[in-house]
């Protein structure tokens, strides 16, 4: 175990697992999984170019504002844990969880939790070291879930069975341990390689994503559903296949009727032929007999209206969805979007920010965090003032306009680097997240940003 001087944080930003229950808030090989670490640890150090500042209708642009970070802990590449690449969560003492895709006992990623003490230090634990075996493998992007007896839930994007990743249960012992069950083991035909948060609804089921496979080897839906002695039955409620939409790059969210919404990256490699492979926002709405209705509500065209929406989707309070592509866009560096509801079912589409690189972030593809203002956040990998990633505040007003700001640029080595993974926020609007490279011993860290 090792401690790291920091503020304490008192239990009333604890995060209430019961909110995970369709709340109408943000929720391959193993050789190929660690040549995948080696090129985001390389694409770190790339340089961007500068990119000119012109004015974008309807966004007030602010000057950098100032985001106080406090390391909260730093990863040491060792049985500790390397490139933590999940999304946080907090239980119900305030006490935060995550996972690394690399290091551990074995070498295949942990699951860690970290710890508040009562002297301002953090105590990190690690819960489960995965094997990369029937155990799993490498957790990739995503988060673990709660489920309301206080069991963890996640997905490995590799191990298992068939070497394409697993859905496990973390379920916590008497003595401090916690025991590690493998759920599912994907095949591949069924689904491989998911990043995903597992969602419960009302009735204990959960949902989630696999990235690749499935009957068209553009991934699946999936649903679990438990049974009695601890068993549960896997189904996948929708197959992707490249028209439209394919490869769910990280799972879904959910609105208070229990419909989905998700995206899809499309063409790896760029948005060729567009709008065809650009991406696409997707709604998934229960029928009858089982039967869930799959529908398009924004499709990407590429160039000034942007590419690639990887990750992150938010309800705002009026059901408005918002999120981020990660390429393309007026600077090649992505852009922030909102898409609004009509009563005819149609949604409208408005760019509120387009990122130019070395100004204020590239490739912004983490999940998405809200405050009580309405304020949202989310990180960019890579740019900004040192190339390493940004922490952003896109912040509302009353005129409907959008304020952008940069509340901190990671500075790399002894700052944390390549935020990919998205923040969270507790009740006191602080923001915590992690950064898969940097930090002292280059393995990640664990961060929090007061706005």
């Amino acid at each position: 175990m090792k401690k790291h001087e920091v503020r304490f944080y008192s239990s009333s930003r604890a995060f209430n697992p019961s909110l995970s229950l369709f709340h109408n808030t943000p929720l391959g090989k193993v050789g190929y999984a660690r040549k995948k670490n080696s090129f985001w640890m390389a694409a770190t150090r790339l340089a961007i170019a500068t990119i000119t500042l012109i004015a974008i209708p309807m966004l007030a642009i602010a000057a950098e504002a100032a985001g106080a970070e406090k390391v909260l802990y730093e990863f040491t590449g060792g049985t500790d844990g390397d490139s933590p690449r999940h999304s946080l969560i907090f239980d119900a003492s305030g006490a935060l969880y995550g996972t690394t895709f690399d290091g551990g006992t074995y070498g295949a990623g942990t699951v860690y939790t970290l710890i508040p003490n009562s002297d301002g230090s953090w105590t990190e634990n690690v819960l489960y070291s995965f094997s990369g075996g029937a155990d799993g493998g490498y957790p990739d992007w995503g988060s673990l879930t709660f489920d309301s007896a206080g069991n963890l839930y996640g997905v490995t994007y590799g191990g298992g069975q068939y070497g394409v990743g697993t859905i496990f249960e973390l379920t916590p012992n008497s003595d401090g341990s916690w025991t590690e069950h493998a759920l599912h083991q994907f095949t591949g035909k069924d689904g491989a390689q998911p990043r995903t948060k597992p969602i419960f609804d009302a009735k204990g089921n959960f949902y989630g994503a696999a990235t690749y496979g499935g009957a068209h080897g553009c991934g699946a839906v999936f649903k679990m559903t438990p049974g009695s002695n601890n068993t549960w039955t896997y189904s996948v409620i929708h197959q992707f296949m490249d028209k439209p939409g394919c490869i769910p790059w990280v799972g879904l969210i959910a609105d208070t009727s229990g419909n989905f919404y998700g995206t899809t990256r499309n063409q790896i490699g760029g948005c060729s032929n567009p709008p065809l492979n650009c991406g696409e926002v997707f709604e998934l709405t229960p029928g009858s007999d089982e039967k869930w209705i799959y529908k398009i509500i924004h499709k990407f065209s590429g160039g000034k209206g942007g590419s690639e929406p990887v990750f992150g989707l938010i309800f705002g309070e009026d059901g408005t969805l918002y999120g981020a592509a990660r390429t393309e866009g007026a600077y090649s560096a992505g852009l922030f979007y909102k898409l609004t509801p009509s009563a005819e079912g149609k949604w409208s589409y408005q760019v509120l920010h387009q990122f130019k690189k070395n100004v204020d972030g590239d490739l912004s593809e983490g999940v998405l965090a809200s405050d009580a203002l309405g304020n949202l956040y989310g990180t960019a990998g890579y740019g900004g003032l040192y190339g390493n990633g940004t922490l952003y505040q896109m912040a509302p007003d009353s005129n409907n306009t959008w304020t952008f700001s940069v509340l901190h640029n990671f500075g790399g080595s002894g700052d944390g680097a390549a935020a990919i993974p998205g923040p969270i926020s507790d009740a006191a609007g602080n923001l915590y997240g992690v950064t898969p490279n940097g930090g002292t011993y280059g393995a990640g860290m664990v961060y929090e940003i007061t706005p």
